[in-house]
């Protein structure tokens, strides 16, 4: 039976192998461990695992473990009673009642304090748990799955992690490997994004020049799969030609392939320059116009350098997450 892949998209030997051995575990109910440095596709991965499970039809639901503050975690999963605490004004399920009879996903596990980690070890051995405050033995028929970009045998050894835990979570474990190592993977997703992004925004796919497509190859991807999704959906906007050249990829890319910068950007003077009326007439722009495309451009520039993570790319434009999330959803660029 042919798989469904979630958008997973690659035909390299190490994610071959990846796949081979989640169609061999789907069916199954077993726990599984995704590894993976960050922005490698984790959750895409575990949820095909989950597309082609007996419990496809049942809900999905992932929780960030390291997004969601200590003292609220415990209650986000296993739920609470009403005045379990001051701002419990009411009785509230937890993901693991949402996710009866489908798949939970705890991603960035090696995050959780150690004190959590112990009820969650119960509920992988026992599948049982009790809401906060309340003393009612609830049952979790769910499949747990994990994720991290941490290396949990050394937070073991570092008395981080607790030994029983990573045993029962490493059941099966899945390792996704960096962008990188995928070879001729990353031209595939580089001209699958593109086409999406041109797709979405309305515009003619773009194509590769032979000069961009050998400097992308031979770029690292720091920041893997993400930054890579992340740079598609900034050419998609900015550049203004149907062939994507050299000189329209990032200074770093260049860098990287120890190339002085395009003649425009070598050209340009070294000090800051005002946007001038020439400007806006040059590209018959308003005003509004103009500002919400320079705004657009320093969004997705932000993003980029900090590898899709939001607080990062909040803390380099000065703002507030909150506001950039506002931004993001308002040009529908919010992504997952």
């Amino acid at each position: 039976m042919e798989l469904n892949l979630s958008g997973m998209v690659g035909e390299s030997p190490c994610l071959a192998e990846v796949l081979r051995v989640l169609a061999k575990v789907a069916p199954t109910d077993s726990t599984v461990l995704v590894t993976g440095e960050s922005g490698t596709g984790k959750e895409l991965l575990v949820r095909a695992l989950h597309a082609n499970s007996r419990r496809a039809g049942k809900p999905f639901v992932p929780v960030n473990c390291g997004a969601i503050p200590r003292e609220l975690l415990e209650s986000e999963l296993f739920g609470h009673e009403k005045g379990a605490f001051t701002s419990a004004v009411r009785t509230r399920q937890g993901r693991f009642e949402l996710a009866e009879g489908g798949t939970i996903f705890l991603d960035e596990i090696g995050e959780m304090d150690l004190s959590l980690q112990v009820k969650i070890l119960r509920a992988l051995q026992e599948k049982e748990f009790e809401r906060v405050g309340g003393d009612k033995t609830l049952k979790a028929d769910v499949r747990i799955v994990a994720a991290t970009n941490r290396d949990l045998e050394e937070e073991v050894r570092a008395g981080r992690f607790r030994e029983d835990l990573y045993y029962r979570l490493n059941v099966i474990p899945l390792h996704l490997p960096p962008l990188r190592e995928r070879g001729e993977d990353i031209l595939l997703l580089a001209d699958y994004f593109l086409r999406r992004f041109c797709r979405q925004k309305n515009r003619e796919a773009l194509r590769f020049a032979p000069d961009a497509r050998d400097l992308i190859l031979r770029y690292p991807w720091p920041g893997n799969v993400r930054e890579l999704e992340n740079f598609m959906e900034r050419l998609s906007i900015l550049c203004e030609h149907e062939l994507v050249h050299m000189d329209d990829l990032p200074r770093k890319i260049l860098d990287n392939a120890g190339l002085a910068p395009p003649p425009a950007v070598a050209a340009a003077p070294a000090g800051f320059r005002w946007p001038r009326l020439a400007d806006l007439d040059e590209k018959s722009m308003g005003l509004k116009e103009f500002l919400d495309v320079l705004e657009e451009q320093l969004l997705i520039e932000a993003l980029e350098r900090a590898s899709g993570v939001k607080n990062q790319a909040a803390e380099l434009l000065g703002i507030k997450r909150t506001t950039l999330i506002e931004k993001l959803k308002k040009r529908n660029l919010a992504g997952e």
